[in-house]
């Protein structure tokens, strides 16, 4: 019988010690340097040893250091100053009252979103050097065989931080692709999988494009793929993960692009793993597209569903997890099938809708109904 594997989407909740030093660096407050990295070196251990502690098989560092898992590019890469137009979800649009009692309660992350005003280019990789090193200290430290670490796509780079040097988008996704490839090999050369973020690929259909017919976002997000592909070239398809996004925040997500209509694309990236939401309400529904569609599925895909929601302090019965799972061993196999969330619970540092203990709560929902699964 094969164990179905845990894991989750990367960002994890940080201690209050951790964001006040994030922010310490996003505001050029003077902090100390050796400080910094001692705290995020002991945070991430603390980390991992509660992922353990919740079952979790395939670690992450949390994103710990990160101010968040798209502009944390802008602190390592030239090219980033000003800020960057500020548009609302159109599903949020829709609903005025409720867009303004979050913007009320602080219901929004508060972070710098500067535009591309210059070519981009690597600052080096010191910065990812420590994050590895301190992953996989922990790692060691806990007695975790696999982790993974997240990093930005090209695709959700130019979502959130816009384009005013280059002149066309494709050559800016050229230049962001570019550049990150280094940070991709990087991270890959180290022993660690990696994990590409993409909500591009959903959540800018109605947050940046939403002038376009689908077929013409469609197209978009393929270009976007087609970036990212390129930055892959070198690295091995079976060290790689990605993840797909409407957006990490409670709302009415009416304006949501369906997984049958991205499911081409996301297929086409050169990713073995393949996460995706599948717990919320507004997307629950959409394991049907991958049954419907199983034969379009490649052999070599491993399918990772969030079978724990990520908006939503309700911990999830394990009989419900176990019931999630088993819609995709059913579909590929148990051997291709690993347990998943939604999306991060902390994917902006200081800001989650998730209680940090629920959080871990949550985790170990997963893992108890994934022990259910045979």
């Amino acid at each position: 019988m094969t164990a179905i594997q845990t894991t989750h989407v990367g960002s994890l909740p940080r201690s209050q010690e951790v964001v006040d030093f994030i922010f310490a660096r996003e505001h050029g407050t003077p902090y100390d340097a050796d400080a910094f990295d001692h705290v995020m070196r002991t945070a991430v251990s603390e980390t991992v040893r509660k992922q353990v502690g919740a079952g979790i098989g395939i670690v992450s560092d949390g994103e710990t250091s990160k101010i968040s898992y798209a502009t944390y590019v802008k602190d390592r890469y030239t090219g980033f100053d000003g800020d960057s137009p500020r548009n609302a979800p159109a599903d949020l649009k829709l609903f005025p009252g409720f867009l303004k009692r979050i913007a009320d309660e602080g219901g929004t992350p508060q972070y710098a979103r500067p535009m591309c005003v210059g070519p981009v280019v690597s600052k080096g990789q010191g910065e990812l050097e420590k994050d590895i090193a301190n992953l996989k200290a922990a790692m060691a430290e806990h007695g975790v065989e696999r982790g993974f670490m997240n990093a930005a796509s090209p695709g959700v780079i130019s979502l959130f931080l816009q384009n005013d040097y280059y002149p066309t988008r494709d050559a800016y996704l050229a230049a962001l692709a570019g550049a990150m490839k280094a940070e991709y090999e990087t991270i890959v050369a180290s022993g660690l999988d990696l994990q590409l973020d993409c909500p591009d690929l959903a959540l800018s259909r109605h947050m940046l494009f939403t002038d376009l017919s689908d077929d013409e976002f469609v197209k978009v997000a393929a270009s976007h793929v087609e970036a990212l592909n390129h930055a892959l070239a070198d690295v091995p398809e079976d060290k790689v993960r990605i993840h797909i996004c409407w957006g990490n925040y409670e709302g009415p997500h009416v304006c949501d692009i369906p997984m049958a209509r991205m499911f081409d694309t996301l297929m086409s990236a050169k990713a073995r793993y393949v996460l995706f939401e599948t717990s919320n309400p507004r997307h629950g529904h959409e394991w049907t597209v991958f049954r419907d569609r199983k034969s379009d599925i490649p052999d070599h895909k491993v399918l990772v569903p969030g079978v724990v929601d990520t908006t939503t302090n309700f911990v999830e019965h394990p009989d419900l997890v176990a019931q999630r799972i088993g819609r995709f061993v059913d579909i590929v196999g148990a051997e291709r099938v690993i347990a998943g969330s939604d999306c991060g619970f902390g994917t902006f540092a200081g800001f989650g809708a998730v209680d940090p203990d629920i959080a871990f709560a949550k985790l170990a929902a997963l893992s108890q109904g994934a022990a259910q699964v045979r």
